[in-house]
């Protein structure tokens, strides 16, 4: 039985996984050759694209799979236990009390229906019966103040939707260290936070796990946040482990080609340099091929490749670095921001000047809003040129995607005066003549919701120029093939569905769709965020290009590297109120307003000023 096997000492490591395989019935491999052991009080990272194996490794230690797949080799001990070899009741036991689980979204892992309370003595009901009442109640309270959040009967009574995206983070980490696990896993926890919020969660992560000595995997595609919360890093492609090695050892000297493209494509606050997608995309399970599973996008690959699978080798005898490939070579070193070289390198040109000159595509005068009766946008006033791109950015609740949604004619609830071309613009997007309201083309955060999933690609394009162009129907097929062109898609996904392609791929359709109704201005609310850092980078590139064609641009993110590499101007944006504007550069490297500065200190960064 399980509670008659002795765990390991407390210097023997918290988690080991040996030649850990997961597979389809088929046998075709998801992941393969997982190796890795986390000491107590440490943080392992999983970073590499979507299908590179992060979250099956991840569920895999938890014994879990998704469906159709199973764990077809290896061992994952957790302070010994060999919990592969437990049995369905057994497992219910370990889970949520030796190995605990952080998900994505805390919305959707929360339950409705009952209080926060109700949350945290279920998961003590399942894994402590034994506690009194009292001894519950203090348990409660205890994990309420490790993660810093209210612990009065006010709070305890709250219904998840009564949180902000923050909190409710906070109460899963809650429930994920009450029971004191050895090892917890966290699944993008912060995808969604904004930098202020993340921040805070990354280091209640941290203070948690050495407070404690639990062991941590953290999953994320966002290489800026793993150099800030990880011990070590494990870089996946293909199923397989491409390069592991400590922190400081892989974002100072990165060796595997992949390792080296993915910092390449990450946006940063304090980088000089445009972030460079990887070229080509990850293959799929089938296609893996015989040899190295990144040879089809690699700038280094010889014939040996082709054939070949590289072992997973030490670089030095005396360190934790190793990586799989035989062409390995030293990077060159990251280019930091020099404030001088980069006013140097935007003072605007006289056609820009010029164009300062001009009337403005969009005046905002005095713009107010309310939701439910509460202001959440007061007094606001700023211009956009053509061509221009304007990022809004503060934390959530600020105000970002209320103005967004007043530009695109979705809030009503609005006060204030709003120019298009000069000419005054109707808060009500349907109150809007088609000449103007086809100009303005919103691209939501997930395109996995604002795309019709019983359309094909081709349907959804057609159904826009239907919209705004009806006279143009007769040559749809080459406006469609055009509009997929212009955003890198091959033709041939037009008769796909959204089902049968990635998030990158289905941001790209939403792009196109705007694209196809000929706007002069597109709002992008977080439309990256979601996404790997291989597909923002091009996501980044395709609106930049975009913009170099004179489209103006409104950018809302959290993101201030984002920022940097893309936007002309900022916006930043505090309860409802701007706090500070001005060119991008200028505003990054000195901030006068206090929040500013507290935005920028609390952006993740690759590297160390």
């Amino acid at each position: 039985m399980l509670d008659s096997v002795q765990l390991q000492p407390a210097l023997s490591p918290a988690l080991q996984v040996k030649d850990l395989a997961v597979g389809l019935s088929d046998g075709t491999a998801i992941v393969s050759g997982i190796n890795f052991e986390v000491q107590a009080g440490q943080i392992l990272a999983l970073v590499g694209e979507s299908g590179s194996g992060k979250t099956t490794i991840a569920t895999a230690l938890l014994a879990h799979t998704r469906a159709g797949a199973h764990i077809s080799a290896g061992e994952i001990r957790i302070g010994g236990l060999d919990i592969l070899a437990l049995d369905a009741q057994q497992l219910r036991r370990v889970r949520g009390k030796q190995v605990s689980y952080v998900p994505q979204n805390p919305s959707t892992a929360l339950n409705p229906l009952i209080t926060i309370r109700a949350h945290l003595q279920d998961v003590l009901r399942a894994h402590q019966p034994g506690l009194t009442v009292a001894q519950q109640h203090a348990s409660i309270i205890s994990a309420l103040k490790d993660v810093e959040l209210l612990h009065d009967d006010a709070f305890l009574n709250r219904y998840p939707h009564q949180l902000s995206g923050g909190q409710q983070q906070r109460v899963m980490l809650a429930l994920s260290f009450i029971t004191r696990p050895g090892v917890i896993v966290l699944d993008e926890p912060t995808t969604a936070l904004d930098v202020t919020t993340q921040a805070k969660v990354l280091l209640t992560v941290k203070k948690l796990c050495q407070s404690y000595g639990v062991a941590a995997i953290y999953v994320s595609h966002d290489l800026a946040v793993v150099k800030q919360i990880a011990d070590h890093v494990i870089v996946l492609y293909g199923g397989r482990i491409a390069e592991q090695a400590s922190t400081a050892q892989l974002f100072s000297q990165p060796l595997h080609p992949y390792s080296q493209g993915l910092i390449s494509a990450i946006p940063d606050i304090h980088l000089r340099s445009i972030p460079v997608p990887i070229g080509g995309s990850a293959p799929s399970l089938q296609s893996r091929g015989s040899g190295c599973v990144f040879v089809a996008r690699c700038k280094l690959a010889t014939a040996d490749c082709n054939t070949l699978v590289p072992p997973l080798a030490q670089v030095h005898a005396h360190t934790q670095h190793a990586v799989a490939c035989i062409n390995m070579v030293k990077p060159l070193p990251l280019k930091l921001v020099s404030p001088l070289e980069v006013v140097k390198a935007r003072v605007p040109d006289a056609g820009s000047q010029q164009a300062l000159a001009e009337q403005p595509l969009l005046a905002v005068n005095k713009l107010s809003a309310s939701y439910d009766g509460k202001a959440v946008l007061k007094q606001v006033s700023f211009h956009l040129q053509r061509g221009e791109c304007l990022a809004l950015v503060g934390e959530s609740g600020s105000g970002k995607t209320t103005i967004s949604r007043v530009l695109a004619g979705l809030n009503a609830q609005a006060s204030g005066q709003l120019y298009f071309n000069g000419d005054a613009l109707s808060f009500v997007a349907r109150s809007r003549p088609a000449a103007v309201s086809h100009q303005i083309q919103y691209i939501f955060q997930n395109p996995y919701q604002s795309l019709n999933p019983r359309q094909s690609v081709r349907q959804t394009l057609v159904n826009a120029i239907s919209h705004y162009f009806p006279e143009r129907l007769r040559q749809k097929d080459d406006i469609v093939n055009a509009a997929l062109q212009r955003v890198a898609l091959d033709t041939a996904i037009a008769d796909r569905f959204p089902r049968e392609l990635s998030g990158g791929e289905l941001q790209r359709v939403s792009i196109a769709r705007a694209l196809v109704c000929e706007p002069s201005l597109l709002i992008c609310d977080e439309i990256t965020s979601a996404l790997d850092v291989s597909v923002q980078a091009a996501i980044l590139e395709l609106i930049k290009s975009l913009q170099k064609n004179g489209l103006a641009i409104i950018f809302v993110t959290h993101n201030l590297g984002i920022v940097r590499s893309i936007s002309d101007r900022v916006l930043v944006l505090k309860s409802g109120v701007i706090v500070e504007s001005g060119a991008v550069d200028g505003l990054l490297d000195q901030p006068r307003h206090a929040y500013t500065r507290a935005l920028i200190k609390d952006s993740p960064s690759i590297v160390d000023v």
